[in-house]
């Protein structure tokens, strides 16, 4: 079984002094003593070949916020997949609403972004959401086919084995609370089904994960939820211990989870 992967999404926050006390606390309380949770971090940019050097031999991956649809050239301010595997990145998160919203990344050019990545070697995390005004208007399968049609109208379905999709409605990031566990269920059930009504193993093989305001006081109800198996977390990963408290939780829980499906 594949493990319980938990994201700490840094976004633009974070300095020296923090990296080195929050990295130091993770190798402390739970690098190399997770057995059903893995743990990876996606830190600003500019740290990452610090953080990098700073994780070697623990069980902390990288993942980067964003990659450009360039592999060279003259494209000030990007960063290429290429120059991401340099520096030891095996995730690259495409297609966040921040980035759809304030960066104007249409579901075109997050495709072509999700194609590089994963033909590059990296692992791409898809994040697909809707706004609140689409959820009130019943629109929310509709925005998940389009994210996902744009991708099969460049590549072949086959692109999502050993993917991830993170389910993150936009009205729920930053809100403080997190979407009904019954609707969270729904919606990844919808995805898992749209995919398998194309191929049933590939849909099999991609990992799923929540995100938008988890903390220390909702986690628990994300376990209730089928076919969920991992966290992107934002707001909450910024303080260490309420991080720490949220991995320790879901390695408690997974453990509970899997003793009794073997009873």
């Amino acid at each position: 079984m594949k493990k319980f992967l938990i994201i700490a999404n840094w976004k633009l926050h974070g300095n020296f002094n923090f990296i080195k006390k929050n990295i130091n606390i993770m190798k402390e309380k739970i690098s190399n003593s997770l057995y059903f949770c893995k743990v990876a971090i996606a830190p600003p940019y500019v740290y990452i070949n610090y953080i990098f050097n700073y994780i070697k031999n623990t069980s902390i991956d990288l993942v980067a916020q964003n990659v450009d649809i360039h592999k060279t050239g003259s494209f000030t301010g990007e960063i290429s997949i290429d120059m991401l595997k340099d520096v030891g990145v095996k995730y690259v998160i495409i297609g966040h609403s921040e980035r759809r919203i304030n960066h104007y990344e249409n579901n075109n050019f997050i495709a072509k972004k999700f194609v590089l990545t994963k033909k590059n070697g990296l692992i791409p995390i898809l994040c697909l959401g809707e706004t609140k005004e689409e959820k009130n208007e019943n629109k929310t399968e509709k925005i998940f086919i389009n994210q996902i049609n744009a991708i099969l109208k460049i590549c072949d379905v086959k692109i999502f084995y050993n993917t991830i999709i993170a389910y993150e409605p936009i009205w729920a990031i930053g809100s403080g609370k997190i979407a009904d566990i019954f609707e969270i269920q729904k919606t990844i059930n919808f995805i898992k089904k749209y995919i398998s009504s194309i191929n049933q193993k590939i849909s099999d093989n991609i990992i799923f994960q929540y995100g938008g305001s988890i903390d220390k006081n909702n986690i628990h109800n994300l376990f209730k939820i089928k076919n969920i198996n991992g966290l992107l977390v934002g707001k909450a990963s910024l303080t260490i211990e309420n991080f720490i408290f949220l991995v320790k939780k879901a390695e408690k829980e997974i453990n509970l989870l899997r003793s009794q499906h073997r009873k």
